[in-house]
């Protein structure tokens, strides 16, 4: 009987497989390549996991329950549209600190021509987060909280790009400098700026008015 691998074991071997999926792709990463990060043999990642489409599966998981700690944060009763944004917002700047493997890993499988975007890859990522960001679009406009001349599931569609586009400027190369260049050599040390402005324009957005911010 296999003894259970720690949850240290298990995030490190998770983090160094992310890290080598996202750096060099699917193709050209190897389990040896990732048992020498994770510094484990490559008998024991056999042992835990089938092959590599198996500890593939399990990052893209792994980044999922997190996101999904996120999500039930964000959809506390009785809080408004901005409240959540700015959850949301915090979560994508603490969860870029602590984990930008996991971006990098969802960045490399959304680039174009990427054999690793299956429409049951895709689903599997995007169609938790479309439902709570339309769910929480259309609640946000049937108590007139946001403007009414916009489709829930549009605004909810614009709202992840944002979001998307934020945990790029965290955390991938080329999207690191693009955020330099349009804000500042300093602008990835300064969250609660970037934070207030992207809440002022979303409220804008949302509702044409002013969010006191």
């Amino acid at each position: 009987m296999l003894k259970p691998l720690t949850k240290e074991q298990t995030d490190s071997i998770l983090r160094a497989a992310a890290g080598a999926f996202a750096n060099k792709g699917y193709a050209h990463t190897s389990v040896r390549d990732i048992a020498k990060s994770a510094g484990v043999s490559v008998g024991v990642i056999y042992k835990y996991y089938k092959d590599k489409g198996d500890l593939f599966n399990s990052c893209v998981i792994k980044s999922l329950d997190t996101l999904d700690q996120v999500f039930e944060a964000v959809q506390s009763k009785g809080r408004f549209i901005m409240e959540m944004a700015e959850e949301l917002i915090t979560s994508t700047q603490s969860f870029a600190r602590t984990d930008p493997e996991y971006f990098r890993l969802y960045h490399q499988i959304t680039v174009s021509g990427s054999s690793l975007m299956t429409p049951e890859i895709a689903e599997l990522i995007e169609g938790r987060t479309a439902k709570l960001y339309t769910g929480l679009m259309q609640n946000a406009s049937e108590t007139g909280e946001i403007r009414q001349d916009m489709d829930p599931a549009m605004i909810a569609f614009l709202f992840d790009n944002l979001l998307m586009m934020l945990h790029f400027s965290y955390t991938c190369g080329y999207y690191e400098n693009r955020f330099k260049i349009f804000c500042g050599e300093d602008i990835g040390s300064r969250d609660e700026f970037v934070k207030e402005q992207l809440l002022k324009f979303i409220g804008g957005a949302l509702n044409g008015l002013h969010t006191g911010l």
